[in-house]
């Protein structure tokens, strides 16, 4: 494969994350796509949203240059119309089942597709998402095994049902810790190291603290969960490493969320083009990059993947990409 370089960069000076995008473009984009997706019955959605997340993408700087989302309207169109296609299929065997008085195994039926396609819908959209993602030429990528993450997803399920949701933290993270660390920015790798039992006790710390302060701390406990979530990842390339800090505190997300809130209200929702752009911004900001890896030496690695399949099948379960 062809090796390409990522231009500049140093290692002596941390690059800065920012973002530039503005409330009243981004509510031009909105209103266009909403517009069109009603005129065309809904099948515009995917065009839809392949121009919102060109727009954040292309609207989001490091060190100085945008990062770009390459994928098309019609790639994930295609992938919508073969979701569609999995639905349908799964309905029309559930009320067959149901018709001929075999509730039990449709609902059986049904609750296996979920356990099975939730874990495929994840892996594929990262597939997707971060091949079609670049800065400076150079390709992200997830390199995780389809099989491998199906079986650790099923097992920290299936633990997590068993304990009764109090295993749940253990799993978010060691789901997280899979998906993140095969993730790849180039030749660059990324690894996030998060532990189940810090993740538990700063919800239950979170949740206990929220309640006695009748909901006042949860500004705090978002600002924590943040942290957690941005100080346990790194970027490493050979030897040289990055690494994330947040600097957001829990009354820096109280004047965030308080003014949002504020302006859906007042605004009657209008106002949620500059309450997304305003909350990206925010949280670009509060993260700050240390360390001496050289992003000008970052090589092409990762190939381009057009299955938009698992993207499409992600937004229907309404699942983050991380």
């Amino acid at each position: 494969m062809q090796q390409q370089y990522a231009p500049s960069g140093t290692a002596t000076t941390p690059p800065a994350l920012t973002f530039n995008g503005d409330g009243g473009t981004y509510f031009g984009i909105l209103i266009v796509n909403t517009l069109l997706s009603i005129i065309t019955l809904g099948l515009y959605y995917p065009w839809a949203k392949a121009n919102k997340l060109q727009y954040l993408y292309s609207s989001t700087e490091l060190d100085g240059s945008r990062f770009s989302w390459n994928g098309t309207g019609k790639e994930m169109f295609i992938g919508f119309i073969k979701t569609m296609g999995i639905f349908i299929g799964v309905l029309i065997i559930v009320s067959l089942l149901n018709w001929a008085k075999l509730p039990l195994l449709g609902g059986l039926f049904y609750l296996a597709f979920f356990l099975f396609i939730v874990p495929l819908a994840i892996h594929g959209a990262n597939r997707y998402h971060w091949s079609r993602t670049t800065w400076r030429g150079i390709r992200f990528g997830y390199r995780g095994k389809r099989q491998e993450f199906l079986n650790l997803f099923l097992k920290e399920i299936a633990l997590t049902i068993v304990t009764l949701g109090f295993y749940g933290a253990w799993a978010i993270m060691n789901i997280r810790n899979y998906v993140v660390s095969h993730i790849r920015f180039g030749s660059g790798e990324f690894r996030y190291e998060g532990n189940g039992k810090d993740y538990f006790f700063l919800n239950l710390k979170g949740y206990l603290l929220t309640l006695v302060t009748l909901g006042i701390y949860s500004f705090w406990w978002q600002a924590d969960i943040f942290r957690y979530s941005v100080d346990k990842l790194r970027l490493t390339h050979g030897d040289k490493e990055f690494t994330f800090r947040s600097t957001a505190t829990g009354g820096d997300f109280a004047g965030l969320l308080i003014v949002n809130f504020l302006l859906i209200i007042f605004t009657l929702g209008i106002a949620f083009a500059w309450v997304q752009t305003r909350t990206i911004t925010f949280l670009m900001s509060h993260v700050e990059i240390a360390g001496d890896v050289a992003l000008g030496e970052l090589e092409q690695t990762e190939e381009e993947y057009k299955n938009a399949m698992g993207e499409d099948l992600a937004d229907t379960f309404d699942l983050g990409i991380i």
